[in-house]
């Protein structure tokens, strides 16, 4: 047992630097052999699905999480990065992929000002005008229809074409879930993610240590608005269609359940919810708006029963473990 401690700790140590563990590398190359044995491109453009929603989770958690600003506007931004992406290539001939760049740089610009505008207040300020520039922003894209084509949906180019384009979306949107996941593990492994925890739990003890509110929760909220531009231009070019909903607050309540049930403030929880419940969320699309009833009931049972959510689950079982092997030793 101690042997093998010994190997972990030893191969953990240079992972660590970009962002992984063993654990992570096992769980990753595990994902990335899913197309290779996927029944047919219905269950590859599902895992799709799951790294989309997984990896828009681990954005939302960097910010509720860690500086405990929750972004209300989250699929607003995922939006404005699929708009930005569609228009560019649409009247400019831009590639989907320098889109990308765009989409997050959009959508990066649009948090900071949220940001610059609400990180010396109260958290619950970020939260209100992220919500409201999304409301406004979806009401622009609806009211100008010469150039969205407003509510009746915005055709886009699509990344991939042909029947079997599924494993190459899955692998686009693998490399966008890996980058992230690494980027997102070492910032909060830093020293700029110790400013962030602290400012989440104690703003005013973090101010007394000289921890600035508004340059960490401002970068904080830059970089995770960005996440969710670069995920929304993929979707875009993935769906090959936009809708004004795009931007409603509907996605923001799919996005917070992964990132509660997941676990706030471990990055990894929330990807994984995003593997375990995007299939059954997608098999309650036929519910239509009872499916977000769904969503919302089974926030609220996992905040009261399970508030740390899967990623507690290894500390609760090892508690457990640690519980009834002292009460064996005892008897």
């Amino acid at each position: 047992m101690n042997s093998f401690k010994t190997l972990y700790t030893k191969a953990n140590r240079p992972l660590q630097k970009v962002g992984l563990s063993p654990i992570s590398v096992v769980a990753f190359i595990l994902v990335s052999l899913f197309p290779l044995i996927s029944p047919n491109e219905y269950y590859t453009r599902l895992g799709v699905t799951c790294m989309l929603w997984g990896t828009l989770a681990m954005g939302f958690d960097f910010s509720i999480g860690y500086i405990n600003v929750s972004n209300w506007g989250y699929a607003a931004l995922m939006g404005s990065g699929a708009y930005v992406s569609a228009l560019l290539n649409r009247y400019f001939d831009l590639s989907p992929w320098l889109g990308f760049i765009a989409g997050a740089a959009v959508a990066a610009l649009l948090g900071l000002l949220i940001a610059l505008l609400t990180m010396k207040m109260d958290t619950m300020f970020a939260a209100l005008l992220a919500w409201f520039v999304g409301i406004v922003l979806q009401n622009i894209i609806a009211a100008t229809p010469e150039i969205t084509r407003g509510s009746m949906g915005l055709n886009v180019k699509v990344l991939f074409a042909g029947g079997q384009s599924g494993k190459y979306y899955f692998y686009t949107m693998f490399a966008i879930c890996l980058v992230t996941f690494c980027i997102l593990r070492i910032i909060v492994n830093s020293k700029y993610g110790l400013s962030f925890r602290a400012l989440g739990q104690d703003i005013e003890a973090a101010k007394a240590v000289g921890i600035s509110p508004l340059k960490y929760r401002t970068l904080n909220f830059v970089i995770s608005c960005a996440i969710a531009g670069i995920v929304g231009a993929f979707y875009g070019h993935y769906v090959g269609v936009l809708a004004p909903t795009t931007l409603g607050t509907k996605n923001v309540v799919q996005i917070l359940v992964l990132a509660y049930i997941g676990g706030r403030g471990s990055i990894w929880g929330p990807l994984l919810a995003g593997f375990i419940l995007m299939p059954i969320f997608e098999s309650m699309n036929n519910l239509v708006e009872i499916k977000y009833i769904i969503y919302g009931a089974v926030l609220v049972i996992s905040m009261i029963f399970f508030p740390g959510g899967i990623c507690k689950l290894p500390t609760k079982v090892k508690e457990l473990w640690e519980h009834r092997s002292s009460n064996a030793a005892r008897s």
